[in-house]
Parts: structure tokens; sequence; C-alpha cells
């Protein structure tokens, strides 16, 4: 984000010890850990405020970019500077005593949302706000960076144990109702007698529902249609292993995992809920969430086109939508225009 620019970056972590992968990986001039535990930073968090309080004074910040609301609250009461208040989810400000200290310190605060869905949400909540106070920054991806870590197709296969000849649906998440997996099941079990006979659905991740699962996909009769592969660390890393990616989330604030397929370049199905749909809508079939007949004729539609179109090209969205450099042109776009921070 502020690579070529005039600024110098500090990060500080509320939580968490010292960590040199963490510190690397934080693209930073200079990182600082706390050290507090989720407990610690509950309530008041004065311990954090003071530390904050400190290190201002050490140094000549202009303005505090703060993720999620306990550190948008720290950095509004330790600091007298302009803060730009990043979300990642739904209903932060929906209760009103979450609204009282932002309403307060209204007049230097930005607030950006992963998508519109989390925007629009968001302005609902805090109704009295300008609206162009409130706006979109989506998530970005490093497209060349994730590229380069994704293992040749022939690898990611044999190292998750796929016969070459297989056509897998893939699915990457969490085994939680959020991300609906039992919607996946039903609908490919419906899709199944129109798919390939080689076809597989390969679900990666763990989650308190995965003894369930499993248990609807032998009652719907395609146990030996489906993997459940577990946790697999760095999934991205073998998204080149699969044929079609689907996201049957409720919801989904934004969908990380929908960049890392498109920059496998992956056919990619998702639900029309959420900012996932706001991602892919423009290129990619979207279904009605919980609907599994709409998610088998999806399937089958997608499978279908991909023998003729074997990859989907979204380079160009990536690249101007959700690239390191887009999201970089529009953050200083809105700080500016609105005079968050002076240009």
């Amino acid at each position: 984000m502020f690579k070529d620019s005039p600024y110098k970056v500090v990060t500080v972590y509320l939580t968490g010890k010292p960590d040199p992968e963490v510190e690397r990986g934080s693209a930073s001039d200079e990182v600082v850990f706390l050290g507090y535990s989720s407990k610690q930073v509950k309530g008041l968090k004065l311990g954090a405020i003071a530390k904050i309080r400190q290190l201002v004074k050490s140094r000549n910040f202009t303005f505090c970019i703060a993720h999620r609301a306990k550190p948008t609250y720290v950095a509004l009461l330790a600091t007298d500077l302009p803060v730009v208040s990043v979300h990642h989810n739904y209903n932060d400000y929906g209760r009103f005593t979450r609204r009282i200290l932002v309403n307060f310190y209204r007049k230097r605060i930005l607030m950006l949302c992963v998508s519109n869905s989390v925007r629009d949400e968001m302005r609902q909540h805090l109704k009295n706000w300008p609206a162009e106070q409130i706006q979109t920054l989506y998530n970005r991806i490093d497209v060349d960076a994730v590229r380069q870590s994704l293992l040749p197709r022939q690898e990611a296969r044999r190292l998750l144990e796929l016969e070459e000849d297989t056509y897998v649906i893939a699915n990457v998440g969490r085994l939680h109702r959020d991300k609906d997996q039992a919607t996946l099941l039903r609908g490919f079990a419906q899709a199944l007698p129109g798919l390939p006979a080689n076809t597989l659905l390969l679900i990666l991740g763990k989650g308190p529902l995965e003894k369930e699962l499993k248990a609807l996909a032998s009652e719907l009769g395609i146990a030996g249609k489906v993997r459940f592969a577990g946790q697999v660390p760095e999934a991205r890393r073998y998204f080149r292993a699969f044929d079609t990616f689907v996201l049957t989330s409720d919801h989904e604030p934004f969908g990380m995992v929908l960049l890392e397929a498109m920059a496998a370049e992956l056919p990619i199905i998702c639900s029309n809920s959420g900012g996932g749909a706001e991602v892919v809508g423009s290129f990619a079939p979207l279904f009605t969430l919980g609907d599994a007949s709409s998610l088998s004729h999806a399937i089958v539609e997608t499978v279908v086109a991909c023998q003729q179109y074997p990859r989907q090209i979204s380079s160009a969205i990536l690249t101007d939508t959700f690239s390191d450099e887009a999201a970089r042109l529009r953050f200083f776009e809105l700080i500016h225009r609105l005079e968050i921070v002076a240009s």
C-alpha cells in the first residue's frame, strides 16, 4: 500500500508475542508487539491505550489505520490522529453501545469496508453519517506472488493424492454452518448424473460439522464421490490441482479464497449472498443461497462449458480491482478526497 509513498509505516499488534515471521509479513518499517492476551484487551483496554499514547508521542505520525472495532477504539482514545477504520465483518456497529464512541469522534474517522455489502450494512447502522465517510476498499492480493506460490498441477495432484484424469470440484473453508457445505453436498448429489463419471468433490478444511457432513454424504449415497481432505497448510498453493471451485457461504463479507481461485484461473461458482457475489458476479455463475437445485444446475452448466473452455481468465479483474496497485490508488484517493489526510 505505501510502497514508493512518502510515508513510513509502524505496525502495532495489540495481542501476541514477538514473532519474526509475522514481522517479515507485515511489510512495515517498524513492528511493535504489545503482547496483550485477548482477555486483556476487553473492556476499556486502558493498558493498551497508555502504551499507544506513549508511542504516538515518540513519533511524528500523520494518521492511524485501525483494523476492526477494538483497535479503532484504542486509536480514537489514545490519539488525536485521523483514524482510518477498516472493517472485515458484518454487524461491527450493530449494538448501540458500540456506536457511542465512533459517533463522538466521527469528524476524524473514515470507515473502509471490504465490500459494498459490508459498507451498505454499516451505513444502515450509522445512519447519520455522510455516505462518503463509509466507503469500500476491497481486499487485495499480490497477484504475481500468489501465482508464483502455486504448485504445478501434477505436483499439487500428487501431494493431494488425486488421479490425473479425475475432474475435481473443490471447496476450501471451515466446516461450519456459515460456509454451508451441506448445500454443496446436496447440490453435488443432484448434479452427479450430468457430470463425468470421474468427477470428485474435494473439501479442504476442518470444523465442528465434519462428522455431520460426512454422515450427510453417506445418506445421499455420494460418500465414494466426496473426499474430506482436512486442514491443508497453505491450501491456496494447491489450487491448480482443481478443475472448478465452488463457494457456498452464507453472507460472506468478502471471500479472499475467491481471489486465490481467480489467481489460479479456476472456473468459479458462488452463492448470491454477501461480498462473494460482488467479487465474481460479473464473470461467474451465481446460485441461490441454500438452494441445492440452483447449485446443481450451476455445477452441470459450468462443467459442461469447461470441457470446451478449460480455464476462466480473470486476470484483468484481479489487476484492475483486487491487486495491490488498485487498492493503493483507491486508498489514497479516498483519504485525500475527504481530507482525512492532507494531500
